[in-house]
């Protein structure tokens, strides 16, 4: 490499490290902005909208109801309103309506949500750009290591959110702890995982660095989205079962798990984007298995990396079966499914750092 090119990936660097800090500083003025947006929600609104829900929904029942008429002596007639009839959707379930969100059904909690996703939006572009610097600047695909791998992490995490806010699904609840966990995630690769830009070791000199390595980035930041569904459903659930017992929660609890999806959806919101990964966490191994024998002879070597993602699998493998077993529906597919995130957070941080092996490479 001549002293121009060199020098010009190096200005290249430091621009990435500038973008990344700079998202870092958007992001946290968007986490202020939910942080706004969750406080300023009424506390009262979120009661009147949820029985407004639950009012309208009885009414629109009540009003479809076909009236039933009764043949009394004498061939007289009488008009009698059909009886309530309460069903579930499944054994256990409870016919609970969705919150109305983090900002509480008022325009002024709605106005720092929207400020709160439009941060979000431009600390998302700020980083991804960081990630492409960091790109230009080795010239190869920007996951040789930790650092890399954990600045693409949130950056697709992110994506995926928006993605998801753009196809109008229910998921605004989910900014709050999506950009706390994203503050998080940079703060730790920028303090201790930070590795200058170098180029890699020849075993990954592969063009299934971009399949293999691109797909785990992928699957992992849907899976985080997965478990955060599943954390939050624990606490609905729970919030839920004290209401049906008759137990009164405190007015900070009820104010915000008021707001939030039932517990229903957010399990079913949890399982969805499980099952909806899993075939490409599926593939991810399968690809890494295939490079492993182009760059080492075999397909399969029990190397820490290795057996753990298979460990992930199985226990993903174990929660979509699970889930569709009736006795394994609620809070116990929950727990499992934040094991299974567990396994892929020890595969990514545990094996890196603190286990040796074949993909031990590149300082950290």
């Amino acid at each position: 490499m001549t002293p121009l090119a060199a020098a010009a990936n190096e200005n290249l660097a430091e621009i990435s490290n500038y973008l990344i800090y700079s998202s870092m500083a958007v992001y946290m003025l968007a986490f202020f902005a939910h942080i706004a947006e969750w406080t300023f929600g009424s506390r009262s609104k979120v009661g009147r909208t949820a029985a407004a829900l639950t009012g309208a929904k009885e009414a629109a029942a009540a009003a479809s109801a076909p009236a039933v008429q009764v043949r009394g002596k004498g061939g007289a007639t009488a008009v009698l309103d059909q009886p309530k009839v309460t069903t579930r959707s499944a054994s256990g379930a409870r016919d609970v309506p969705d919150g109305p969100g983090a900002a509480g059904g008022t325009v002024q909690g709605d106005l720092y949500g929207r400020i709160a996703v439009s941060l979000t939006a431009l600390a998302f572009l700020v980083e991804a750009a960081g990630v492409v610097a960091r790109a230009l600047s080795v010239q190869r695909a920007p996951w040789g290591n930790m650092y890399e791998f954990s600045i693409t992490f949130s950056t697709v995490a992110v994506g995926a959110y928006l993605v998801l806010l753009a196809l109008k699904k229910n998921v605004r609840w989910l900014g709050l702890i999506l950009v706390t966990t994203v503050l998080l995630d940079l703060g730790i690769a920028v303090t201790w995982l930070y590795t200058d830009s170098d180029q890699l070791v020849p075993a990954l000199h592969s063009y299934w660095l971009w399949i293999h390595v691109s797909t785990a980035i992928f699957c992992g930041a849907v899976f985080y989205i997965g478990a955060a569904g599943a954390v939050l459903y624990l606490f609905r659930d729970s919030y839920e079962s004290q209401l049906e017992a008759g137990r009164t929660p405190g007015r900070f609890r009820s104010s915000v798990l008021e707001r939030l999806p039932s517990a229903a959806s957010l399990d079913k919101f949890s399982y969805r984007i499980n099952a909806a990964v899993f075939p490409l966490w599926t593939f991810t191994i399968i690809a890494g298995a295939i490079w492993a024998g182009d760059a080492w002879g075999r397909y399969w070597g029990w190397d820490p990396k290795e057996v753990w993602s298979f460990v992930t699998w199985v226990a993903y493998a174990c929660y979509l079966h699970a889930r569709a077993t009736a006795g394994w529906k609620g809070r116990k597919a929950a727990y499992l499914a934040l094991f299974a995130f567990a396994c892929w957070i020890w595969n990514y941080y545990g094996v890196n750092i603190l286990l040796s092996g074949k993909h031990s490479y590149a300082g950290v």
